[in-house]
C-alpha cells in the first residue's frame, strides 16, 4: 500500500518502494515571481522563460537527474492522449521531441532516470506504478479527462506497453481541488451523469453542483481491479492551500501549475 506523503521544501514527496520516487512541486523554492512565484516549471502558462529555466534545473537538481531534457513535461489539453517516453524520444531534435508531447495528457516510461509528469493547477494528478513491470505512467486528470476516463486509456497503454495489470498497481492521487471548492454548471454535471459516473457518491447539491474528481479517478481505478489498499490520496486541496500550491481557481489562469512526478531509478 503506498504510504502518507510528507512535505519537503519545495516538493511534496510521496513514499514509495526503493527504485521509484514520487512528487509534486509546490511554491517554494523557485525564482519566478507574481502568480507564477516561486517554483513554476511548465512553459505553457505564461511564465517568464529564464525563471522556468531555471526552476527545472532546481528541481533536477532535487530529484537527481542530470538533465532537464529528462525532465518530461507534455503540453496537456484536456484530452486523453497518452505518450510513451522510450531511449528513441532522446535521440530527436527538441522540435520533435516538443511535438511529440504536443495534446498529451499522459506520459508513461520504464527508462531510468528519467522523470515523466504532468502538470495541474486544481485539477488532478495522479501516478501508475507497475513494480513487476518498474513501469510509470503520470496522468493529469482535469473534469474533462476524467469524464473521458483518462485513467482508464493510460492503463490500457500501459498493459499494451509493459503487460500491466490493474490489481498490480500502486497509485497515488497528489493535490488537486476537492469537492467542497469544485463548483460547477448543470452542463459539466450532465457531462458526468451521461457518462455514467455514480452521482449520489461523487455530487453534492449546495448552491450549485459540487464534484469530487478526487474520488471520481479512485472509483475509476477501482473498478479497473486496483486495490483499494494500493491507491493513496494525499487528501490537499488546491484552493484551500493556494500559499502552498497553485490554485487557477484562486489566482487565474495565468499563475504557475504544480508538477507531479514519477520517476524511476
Amino acid at each position: 500500500m503506498p504510504a502518507a506523503s510528507k512535505g519537503s521544501g519545495m516538493l511534496h514527496k510521496y513514499d514509495t518502494p526503493a527504485g521509484v520516487r514520487v512528487f509534486s512541486t509546490t511554491r517554494h523554492g523557485g525564482v519566478s515571481t507574481g502568480n507564477y512565484g516561486t517554483f513554476n516549471v511548465n512553459a505553457y502558462c505564461g511564465d517568464r522563460p529564464e525563471a522556468i529555466a531555471e526552476n527545472r534545473r532546481l528541481l533536477c537538481r532535487e530529484i537527481g537527474l542530470d538533465s532537464t531534457d529528462r525532465l518530461i513535461i507534455p503540453h496537456q489539453t484536456h484530452g486523453t492522449a497518452v505518450r510513451q517516453i522510450t531511449a528513441d524520444f532522446f535521440g530527436l531534435t527538441a522540435e520533435q521531441r516538443q511535438a511529440l508531447l504536443e495534446g498529451v495528457d499522459a506520459v508513461m516510461t520504464h527508462l531510468p532516470h528519467t522523470c515523466v509528469g504532468v502538470s495541474t493547477a486544481d485539477c488532478i494528478p495522479i501516478i501508475l506504478y507497475d513494480e513487476p513491470h518498474h513501469a510509470a505512467c503520470a496522468v493529469h486528470a482535469g473534469w474533462r479527462g476524467t469524464v473521458g476516463r483518462i485513467v482508464n486509456a493510460a492503463v490500457s497503454a500501459m498493459a499494451d506497453a509493459y503487460g500491466t495489470r490493474p490489481q498490480q498497481l500502486l497509485t497515488w492521487i497528489g493535490p488537486g481541488i476537492s469537492l467542497r471548492n469544485f463548483e460547477v454548471g448543470q452542463e459539466v454535471y450532465d457531462c458526468f451523469r451521461v457518462a455514467g459516473f455514480p452521482m449520489e457518491l461523487i455530487s453534492r447539491r449546495y448552491e450549485k453542483w459540487h464534484i469530487d474528481l478526487p474520488l471520481c479517478n479512485r472509483l475509476l481505478l477501482e473498478a479497473l481491479g486496483t486495490p483499494v489498499a494500493s491507491i493513496s490520496d494525499a487528501g490537499i486541496c488546491t484552493f484551500d492551500h493556494v500559499d502552498d500550491y497553485f490554485s487557477a481557481r484562486r489566482l487565474g489562469i495565468s499563475s504557475g501549475r504544480i508538477y507531479t512526478g514519477v520517476t524511476l531509478f
